[in-house]
């Protein structure tokens, strides 16, 4: 059975990403990259479906994990009544092929070890071929595939397995890597195990080591950076929403998703985090992925793309794996990619704007980009769309799809001037954002209910709408605003948290039931700081931070009932708010001030 999803820790190279358990299994690995077909599946399925577990043979009296500190390195710590052994895992960051290094320490006594070692391809479908290349190596192929295991342990095969079985006296170490290369390759060659542990700890360190005070939240914000950053594909510069595919947003439901894709929404709070934290290097590549990705006709602007900006991504289901804790189905691909939401292009005007704010330099294509936009949403605006939450029944006219188009006008107004015809062309944009503003206010606010609604002629609320003051729509004490705030936290609060919007409503096309979604929370938190809300604010944030796992990561949703995660894990949405809530808090000048000023 695998774990509960707070009870894994996340392994990275910044090409793709590992969840490891708290008794040292790790249950999921995709191969080559984020969104390569996992060798490790155990997380949806079963140990059949790939695994490799290093723990210890007797009983454990008691578990200690965390990183060495500012960096992604694990170690697990188990206590028996013979001794205290560590396991130290990482990814090394240098290399040209993606690895795993597994360190087994003896720290007290002695500890006999078990290690179980399934390698599969192919989600978990595919059993490799595998055969002893030198008297310390296995390989093990299939098709385009190869898995290179190295350790100077004695191994066996058992029942299409890889076993050990090793003890391990305080001083004592012994080592396991296990690396991914095409299998029409020579064998690649075999690398100190300690001399990259060394190199990886200075890659995330140097890394880490940049990020400013953020008074008592340093720590945490710390630990979100160094997720945001394995979540990021070095060769692009794209991040990627989660290291995972369909966990699900309610136990036992079919709201599972693929999360290993990049989302443009994630955009602008992506670059305000790295830019208001120091990381411009960072946001520059981020910056530079999205201007690659998004360029060519603007009716074909995606709300998705792949790592490298790849735009077909088909939703495919994999009926051999039974999904985590049963939760069917398993996807592969997301469908949403072809939807059409009219907020990614306020999202990106707001990120260009937010750039040269930030002094990036500027990009040609990107004020290219500005000037065909805005006449194809010139007239897409006025149609409905799937929204934010990405619905999969009838477009509606999504309020919040409306104010990021009124973002998209509004920014693209402020940065124009410099193009040709630059100053007609602002007072156009400004024209249209006017016309978006006046249709919001009167077809988007209920005066009856004292609030704007999901979605034009409805009485549903979404959190979604917490974006109107942040955006700068409308300003936080606008009586339509604060009417907002207040229905929100009356209707769509349980137990401290916020859900999405009111899924009873049907409006979404699936069965009712998800977990509180994150970010929302630190939305509310954001518009309590720009209210003046100060001690809501850091209450609400404290009960988010006390969520994390105790290694510092957040899932998308949590489950206030159950008290569980839910969700695909890490999620990047929620650490991003981690880190701008905290700057909130923490400066006079923080994220939300800044984009709600526009």
């Amino acid at each position: 059975m695998t774990a509960r999803i707070e009870d894994y820790a996340l392994l990275g190279n910044c090409r793709t990403a590992a969840l490891v358990s708290k008794t040292g299994s790790i249950d999921w690995l995709c191969f080559p990259r984020f969104d390569g077909a996992a060798c490790f599946a155990a997380l949806l399925g079963t140990s059949e479906n790939g695994r490799w577990q290093i723990a210890p043979s007797a009983p454990v009296l008691a578990v200690r994990r965390s990183y060495q500190d500012g960096t992604l390195i694990l170690e697990t710590t188990f206590v028996t009544e013979q001794g205290e052994a560590k396991l130290i895992d990482f990814m090394p960051s240098t290399f040209r092929h993606s690895s795993v290094a597994r360190i087994v320490v003896g720290v007290k006594g002695s500890v006999a070890f078990n290690m179980d070692l399934a390698m599969r391809f192919d989600y978990g479908h595919t059993v490799p071929w595998v055969e002893r290349y030198e008297a310390q190596t296995l390989t093990a192929v299939a098709g385009p595939d190869m898995l290179v295991l190295r350790t100077p342990a004695v191994l066996k095969p058992r029942a299409k397995h890889t076993t050990s079985q090793f003890t391990v006296s305080a001083g004592e170490r012994v080592h396991f890597t296990l690396t991914h290369q095409p299998s029409h390759e020579p064998v690649t060659a075999a690398f100190d195990v300690d001399t990259a542990l060394t190199k990886t700890d200075y890659f995330w360190r140097e890394f880490s080591s940049r990020c400013p005070d953020v008074g008592p939240w340093t720590d945490l914000v710390k630990r979100s950076l160094i997720t945001l950053k394995a979540l990021t594909y070095l060769p692009t510069g794209g991040i990627v929403a989660a290291a995972t595919t369909s966990l699900p947003e309610q136990l036992g439901g079919q709201r599972n998703w693929d999360y290993r894709y990049c989302w443009l929404r994630d955009a602008t709070i992506t670059l305000m985090a790295f830019m208001k934290l120091g990381y411009f290097d960072e946001a520059h590549a981020w910056r530079e992925w999205l201007a690659r990705s998004v360029a060519g006709r603007p009716d074909q602007m995606q709300i998705m793309y792949g790592l490298a900006g790849e735009r077909r991504l088909p939703e495919l289901e994999i009926p051999w794996l039974a999904g985590y804790e049963g939760a069917s189905p398993v996807r592969i691909g997301n469908a949403a990619a072809t939807q059409r939401q009219l907020d990614v292009f306020g999202e990106v005007a707001d990120a260009m704007e937010q750039a040269i704010k930030g002094h990036l330099p500027q990009h040609p294509r990107i004020e290219a980009i500005a000037q065909v936009i805005v006449p194809f949403l010139e007239k897409a605006w006025r149609q409905p769309d799937e929204g934010i939450w990405e619905i999969r029944a009838q477009r509606q006219h999504f309020t919040h799809s409306k104010v990021m188009a009124w973002v998209a006008f509004d920014r693209i107004s402020t940065v124009a001037h410099g193009i040709e015809n630059g100053q007609e062309f602002a007072a156009n944009c400004r024209r249209i954002a006017n016309e978006i503003h006046e249709q919001v206010c009167k077809e988007a606010y209920d005066e009856e209910l004292g609030s704007f609604v999901q979605y034009y002629g409805c009485k549903c609320l979404d959190s979604s709408l917490l974006q109107i003051p942040l955006t700068g729509f409308l300003p936080p004490d606008d009586p339509r605003v604060v009417g907002t705030v207040a229905a929100i936290e009356n209707r769509l609060m349980r137990d401290g948290l916020l859900m999405r919007y009111e899924s009873e409503s049907g409006v979404d096309g699936l069965p009712p039931g998800e977990g509180a979604f994150l970010v929302c929370s630190f939305w509310l938190a954001d518009v309590y700081v720009l209210q003046g809300r100060h001690d809501d604010a850091q209450t609400l944030y404290e009960h988010l931070a006390a969520l994390c796992n105790d290694v510092g990561l957040l899932a998308e949703q949590y489950d206030t009932t159950d008290k569980r995660m839910l969700g695909n894990f890490p999620q990047a949405f929620s650490h991003v708010g981690i880190i701008n809530t905290a700057l909130n808090l923490h400066r006079i000048q923080g994220p939300a001030q800044e984009r709600a000023q526009g």
